[in-house]
């Protein structure tokens, strides 16, 4: 059975997404363009590596691009809202710039958490890259740090959404585009 009979309707198509995260990166190029040293890019992954990949090709500044990864999901469709941290980033933050990529802002709790380690680790400002943002169900209003600046791609409507990077239990997260995932698939 192929994995789009499990998408209830497609949000998002391939060159939608393309044409938003060009755009995003065009944004974040001339708002950085003068900064020195160059923002460090930190993706959350897993979520957020179809998006981070595309999003620092299209950056044109010299950017240093790392990982760090936060849990809340397991393997449901909301989130825990204890997010944990299980890997940290490896890139000296301190006195920089940080670009936070996310693949979606739900209730904030992660991000929020997510900012609080950058800050620990003496980060200068924090700015977030987020694909979707979520605000119906935001729980925790995101404080950005110094001179960051919020970056949405899409406003998400209150749905479950999975593909380009986003998942279910690990699934879908190969689709080009974003979609609604039938409530049959995960329940």
């Amino acid at each position: 059975m192929s994995m789009d009979s499990h998408i209830e309707k497609v949000l998002w198509t391939q060159d939608q997404i393309s044409r938003r995260v060009t755009e995003l990166a065009a944004q974040i190029t001339h708002d950085f363009n003068s900064v020195s040293p160059p923002p460090v890019v930190v993706g959350v992954a897993t979520g957020a590596f179809l998006f981070l990949a595309d999003l620092v090709r299209n950056i044109h500044l010299p950017i240093p691009v790392d990982f760090i990864r936060a849990e809340s999901y397991g393997s449901g469709t909301l989130s825990s809202g204890a997010p944990v941290l299980s890997l940290d980033s490896k890139l000296d933050v301190k006195d920089k710039h940080v670009i936070l990529v996310e693949d979606i802002v739900d209730t904030g709790a992660t991000l929020s958490s997510l900012i609080a380690n950058l800050v620990s680790k003496g980060a200068s400002s924090v700015s977030v890259c987020t694909f979707l943002d979520k605000p119906a169900r935001r729980k925790i209003q995101v404080e950005l740090v110094g001179e960051g600046k919020f970056y949405r791609g899409f406003e998400c409507p209150d749905y479950f959404v999975v593909g380009y990077g986003m998942d279910f239990a690990e699934l879908y997260r190969n689709l080009s585009y974003v979609g609604v995932l039938k409530p049959e698939c995960y329940k």
